[in-house]
């Protein structure tokens, strides 16, 4: 990464970043200056191409790093005007685009927790076979940005494989905001890991078409998410 340049003429030039995923360094970064008052509450970052060429990163990467820091109320992207800070705290709640943490959290354990016992029952071998594939993908992806894309459509299989259209339609409806969340988590609390290995007991309760397991596997899953959500907007 280039960490010689500012980011604009006043703002605090770059330190050395850990050896994170780009986006993780970079979210970081820029997380410690807002909070640090580096950054004060007011200032405008510079554009997604100033940035992509100063941190050498691509703009998707840094598109990645904003997100969070918008998700978790620190920054909003005004259109037209850029990406100006707006606190120099976490918020009470995340921003999930058209949802919260808060929503995502209350109506998920109604919705794929059901679906995940129903998938485990009603699963065909083409669905059982998506989720392997997924899985396997998400085990090795090390681009968080695809791994993200990849959870989202773990979570979606297996609401279409619950043979529920009333379920398959509302996780549809709430994957943006699910990924979303799914990238700050890694971004923040370092979930990807521990992902893995909570996806891979859904997927091997639903293997082995046991409801009770499946249902069991996903409140666990959730449950972590929802500990998660909190060790960050209590920290």
């Amino acid at each position: 990464m280039n960490l010689s340049d500012s980011r604009t003429a006043g703002q605090p030039a770059f330190r050395p970043l850990a050896r994170l995923s780009a986006a993780e360094a970079v979210f970081n970064a820029i997380r410690g200056d807002i909070e640090s008052g580096n950054i004060p509450v007011g200032s405008k970052l510079s554009s997604e191409a100033t940035l992509s060429q100063q941190y050498g990163v691509s703009r998707s990467v840094i598109r990645e790093a904003l997100r969070s820091c918008t998700a978790l109320g620190m920054t909003v992207t005004r259109t037209g005007k850029g990406t100006f800070v707006i606190a120099n705290k976490v918020a009470n709640d995340l921003t999930l685009g058209q949802y919260s943490a808060r929503d995502l959290t209350e109506a998920r354990p109604h919705i794929e927790i059901p679906a995940a016992g129903l998938a485990a029952e009603r699963r065909t071998e083409e669905e059982l076979d998506t989720l392997r594939h997924i899985m396997g993908a998400m085990s090795t992806e090390t681009d968080l940005e695809s791994w993200v894309a990849l959870d989202s459509s773990f979570h979606a299989t297996i609401a279409r494989a619950s043979g529920n259209k009333v379920f398959a339609t509302v996780v549809a409806d709430i994957r943006d905001a699910l990924a979303h969340q799914s990238e700050t988590l890694n971004m923040v609390a370092d979930r990807q890991h521990a992902s893995d290995i909570e996806h891979q007991e859904i997927l091997a309760a639903i293997e082995a078409g046991s409801a009770e397991k499946a249902r069991a596997a996903m409140a666990h899953h959730l449950e972590a998410v929802g500990v998660a959500l909190d060790s960050i907007l209590n920290s």
